[in-house]
């Protein structure tokens, strides 16, 4: 296969798209499609590598094994290597013992997997985690594994069956990819069964070329048709950067629009065209020449100066870090990368021994770390132990953890086997127990909570990250705990609150109302907001809403903990009011018409004055993360504005 300079431009619009992406530039929030282009090369060359050598009977699995441990080995077991002593000295535990199992499943292949069982890809920890970015790494290595094993045993069976074969594969993952995407999204994102197919568009490119044309000739030798065609892939790539965002299902039918522009390009960019000019460029060409080792390096960058930074990395910090990510991967392109790959200088034995042995060192450090929780009674440099930071930002399931995902009658989710008080909702809800208990201990509560799942009869919210089946999960919970009050006589009150946004948000956001789906609208929503608190007061319960806590989207609880870390004042983790998000100010009005006629409780009252929004209140946290109390912060808020009585009505 001759060499294609516009592959490496392609290259580089890709990694520069992640990571601007990754840098969290507002113009870029689709930049995360460049994962997508890279795949449909890598199906494209591989599989072009792999026929070359069939065609002439030279095709063996060690050297095609071989060629991929040269290729992707060495600069990443450096950048892992790099990674480990700024991990120990800036991780907290719960962080560092993360980082230990990703070192331990990107050794053995398996990252993608450990990922989609720990967060989302867009989920808050996911930009705190240094090695995220080593997924897709995963995905294609799984596809090396398996794709040269499934064209071996076809071209021995049916040569002229594996390009059916392969189409027919594609179609199934992607399918597989739409339909997971809205009923297993973080699963269908991170699996090789439904990214398969963008490898595969790869591959189908490359049959089509070898063995419909000559190879080297392209699909149109129409001039006109090139050129348009390849500017035409050009602009679904650039459009897909800039007009996707995370709230865009992915990677079901969306994923076409970048992954068809990159094989229009591969297919019709010559270097005769528009399109192959532009991406043959000197720049363009170099940058993706080192497209891997920037690939890999960037991530670590943004993370660990997310980490250490007593503040959320400023522009100019993140702009400074993107040219030295290409400055490190020069520099790993040109002295670790290209000599690896002189097979005079360093043997196929040799490959394999340091494939092996770096896998087995990382593991062993992996499980190590894992094992001992993170060496969580590591200190910082101030002899603070920091295990003890880790539990100040625990995650708040009130109760119990038992309390917060299914309905239960369990005795760990209730004070007294008569409760007075119901604290329902989702996890707004499930953070305000610790505040009721602690303005009054002897406080009869029953928690009945659910994650993403607010207090409302008939109705839940649908999104890419709340399912259609997940929704029907969230009535079916409410179903039951309607069930309960009416045959419950001790129940007289109901500390209800919810994240409103999942039913207020913007128009990507849809409502599932008695097994139909509809977009968001206000007005339905608060039918059936006033029919759940009438529902209610028909039952003799009286509701008490609680609203959200006031937010500006930053990580208050990572805040507070980076400051106690690197002994900045806890106090800067505070914001003004009017920095409140605008889903925040919405939410706000939406509860005040709603108190109208209605008790609501406006948190803000204790967090919040002369215009500003403490996170840190004698001497304790009351942030966990974004949008939480942590249990001592409920406490704390819980006492000053006495949420017992303000819930029984005595205020």
């Amino acid at each position: 296969m001759g060499y294609r300079g516009e592959i490496d431009g392609l290259r580089a619009i890709a990694v520069l798209a992640v990571i601007f992406f990754h840098a969290g530039f507002k113009v870029f929030e689709g930049g995360f499609v460049g994962v997508d282009v890279f795949f449909v090369i890598s199906g494209y060359l591989i599989t072009t590598i792999i026929l070359a050598d069939m065609n002439e009977g030279k095709f063996s699995i060690a050297k095609f094994y071989e060629r991929r441990a040269r290729r992707i080995l060495p600069a990443l077991f450096l950048v892992m290597l790099c990674c480990l002593p700024f991990a120990w000295l800036w991780l907290l535990p719960n962080h560092f013992k993360d980082f230990c199992k990703s070192l331990t499943s990107i050794s053995t292949f398996s990252s993608n997997i450990l990922f989609m069982k720990e967060s989302g890809y867009f989920a808050t920890q996911a930009e705190l985690k240094p090695l995220l970015h080593a997924w897709s790494l995963s995905v294609e290595e799984q596809y090396y594994i398996l794709f040269p094993l499934f064209l071996i045993a076809l071209w021995k069976l049916r040569k002229r069956w594996i390009f059916g074969s392969l189409l027919a594969i594609a179609v199934v993952s992607l399918i597989a990819a739409q339909w997971g995407t809205y009923h297993k999204p973080w699963e269908t994102f991170y699996s090789l069964l439904t990214r398969g197919w963008e490898l595969a568009i790869g591959a189908l490119i490359a049959f089509y070329f070898l063995y419909k044309k000559e190879q080297g000739e392209f699909i149109s030798s129409n001039k006109v048709a090139s050129e348009a065609l390849g500017l035409f892939g050009l602009v679904l790539i650039c459009y897909s950067v800039f007009a996707f965002d995370k709230s865009t299902p992915f990677p079901g039918l969306y994923a076409l629009v970048p992954t068809i522009g990159t094989a229009l390009i591969i297919a019709f960019s010559t270097s005769a065209t528009i399109a192959g000019r532009f991406l043959s460029t000197r720049i363009l060409v170099g940058l993706g020449l080192i497209s891997y080792s920037a690939y890999l390096w960037h991530h670590p960058l943004f993370v660990f100066a997310r980490h250490r930074s007593l503040t959320e990395p400023g522009t100019v910090l993140l702009l400074v870090l993107t040219v030295l990510s290409f400055v490190l991967a020069y520099c790993s392109w040109r002295f670790v990368e290209k000599p690896f790959r002189n097979k005079n200088a360093i043997s196929r034995k040799t490959v394999f021994k340091f494939a092996v042995a770096g896998s087995v060192v990382f593991i062993a450090i992996g499980i190590t770390g894992e094992i001992n929780n993170g060496f969580n009674k590591r200190t910082n440099g101030r002899g603070i132990v920091l295990a003890d930071l880790s539990k100040k930002i625990t995650i708040n399931h009130g109760l119990s953890h038992d309390c917060d995902e299914k309905f239960t009658l369990s005795k760990n989710c209730r004070t007294n086997d008569e409760p007075e008080i119901l604290v329902w909702g989702d996890s707004y809800a499930s953070h305000l127990v610790q505040g009721i208990l602690a303005s009054n201990p002897q406080a009869k509560i029953i928690q009945m909570t659910k994650s993403s799942c607010g207090p409302f009869f008939d109705i839940a919210p649908v999104s890419y990250r709340n399912t259609v089946n997940e929704a029907k999960d969230c009535v079916d919970f409410n179903n039951s705990v309607r069930d309960w009050l009416k045959s419950n006589n001790t129940v007289k009150y109901a500390a209800i609150s919810a994240a409103l946004s999942g039913y207020l948000g913007n128009n990507k956001n849809q409502l599932l109302i008695k097994d139909k789906v509809y977009d968001v609208n206000k007005k339905l929503f608060t039918e059936y907001f006033v029919k759940t608190l009438d529902e209610l007061k028909n039952m003799g319960i009286t509701p008490v809403i609680f609203s959200p806590i006031p937010q500006n989207g930053k990580n208050i609880g990572e805040c507070l903990v980076r400051m106690e870390f690197f002994g900045g004042d806890l106090n800067t983790c505070g914001f003004k009011i009017d920095e409140k998000t605008e889903t925040s100010k919405k939410i706000h009005e939406f509860l005040k018409n709603i108190s109208k006629n209605n008790k609501v409780v406006f948190l803000d009252d204790g967090i919040c004055s002369n215009g500003m929004c403490k996170a840190y209140i004698d001497n304790t946290y009351i942030f966990v993360d974004k949008t939480h109390f942590s249990q001592s912060g409920s406490a704390l808020v819980g006492r000053k504005m006495d949420f017992y009585d303000l819930i029984v009505g005595n205020k």
